[in-house]
C-alpha cells in the first residue's frame, strides 16, 4: 500500500470485521481515519484499537445507523465539518437480514442499508471528494441478484440471500455509473471473499454457517483489496471497475448494463430525496 501520510480516509462499517481491519491498516500507514459505526460500545472499542496503531493523526469516530436516512444526512454534515477534503470514502457498511424489515423511511432494510444509505452519503460528500476516490464493498452474491429499479423493496415472498445479492448488484451498478457521472472522483468496488466477521449475525442460518466453516478469510485478508484500491495509483486502476483479489473482473451481465445503472440512479435519487 502507498504511504497514507496526510490522506483522509472515511470507513463506514468500521467498528468490526473488514471495516475495522481496513481502518487499522490506514491508520498504521499514517492516514487520518474517520471510523463510522452503528453501535456506540463497539465503535468506542474500535477507536481504541485503531488509535493504538496510528502513526499519523489520531482517528475519530462517528456514530450513525444506516437504516435511518436522517442519520446518514447528519453523518454527512459531521464528516464535512471535520474534514475539508476526503481522499477515500470506503462504503463498507452493510448487512443481511433474516426477514423483511421496513425502515422508518419506508424501505426494505437490506436495500436501505447496503445501497440507498451509501448512495446518499456519497452524494452529500461529493464536494469533499473531488480528486479522491470511493471504494464500495460489493460481493460475488450479486450473481443471485434480480434488480428492478422500479421495485427496490423486493416485493413478494422474502428470501434473504437473493435480496442481499440484489443490493450488491446495486453497489456494482452505482460504482460504474458514478465513474461515468463524476470524472472528478475515482470509483471502484470489490468482492472481499467470504470473511469470518459479525456480518449476518441477525440471520441464524448465516451465523451457523460462519461458525462451522473452516475456509473463511480473516477480516484482514478480506480488507486487502479495499486497502489496495484506496492506495494504488489511479493510473493503474479502472474507474468503475469491479475487483476481486486485487484484479479487475467482469461481474454478471446485469451488473454491467448501463441502462439499468441509469434507471437505478434515477430511482435511488427519488428514494432518498435528491
Amino acid at each position: 500500500m502507498n504511504d497514507d501520510t496526510c490522506r483522509t480516509v472515511v470507513v463506514t462499517g468500521g467498528s468490526s470485521g473488514i471495516g475495522l481491519a481496513a481502518a487499522t491498516a490506514f491508520a498504521a500507514g499514517g492516514a487520518r481515519v474517520g471510523i463510522v459505526g452503528r453501535d456506540r460500545a463497539r465503535l468506542d472499542e474500535a477507536l481504541s484499537l485503531v488509535r493504538a496503531v496510528a502513526t499519523g493523526p489520531q482517528p475519530s469516530a462517528f456514530q450513525a445507523d444506516f437504516a435511518e436516512l436522517a442519520q446518514v444526512r447528519t453523518l454527512a454534515e459531521r464528516l464535512a465539518e471535520a474534514y475539508p477534503s476526503i481522499d477515500v470514502l470506503a462504503n463498507n457498511a452493510g448487512g443481511v437480514f433474516p426477514k423483511r424489515v421496513t425502515t422508518v423511511d419506508g424501505f426494505e432494510k437490506t436495500m436501505a442499508v447496503n445501497h440507498l444509505a451509501p448512495f446518499l452519503l456519497t452524494h452529500l460528500l461529493l464536494g469533499r471528494l473531488s480528486g479522491g476516490r470511493v471504494v464500495n464493498t460489493a460481493s460475488a452474491a450479486h450473481l443471485w441478484g434480480r434488480l428492478d429499479p422500479a421495485g427496490l423493496d423486493s416485493a413478494g415472498r422474502y428470501f434473504a440471500f437473493p435480496v442481499y445479492g440484489t443490493s450488491k448488484q446495486a453497489n456494482i451498478l452505482f460504482t460504474a455509473e458514478a465513474a461515468r457521472r463524476w470524472p472528478q472522483v475515482s470509483s471502484y468496488c470489490f468482492h472481499p471473499g467470504t470473511v469470518r466477521t459479525r456480518f449476518g449475525r441477525d440471520n441464524p442460518l448465516v451465523r451457523f454457517g460462519i461458525k462451522l466453516a473452516v475456509f473463511l478469510r480473516t477480516p484482514e485478508k478480506g480488507a486487502e483489496t479495499l486497502v489496495w484500491l484506496a492506495g494504488r495509483p489511479v493510473s493503474e486502476l479502472a474507474s468503475g471497475g469491479y475487483y476481486v483479489d486485487r484484479r479487475q473482473r467482469t461481474p454478471a451481465r446485469a451488473a454491467t448494463d448501463p441502462q439499468l445503472a441509469v434507471a437505478l440512479w434515477s430511482a435511488s435519487e427519488a428514494a432518498v430525496g435528491l
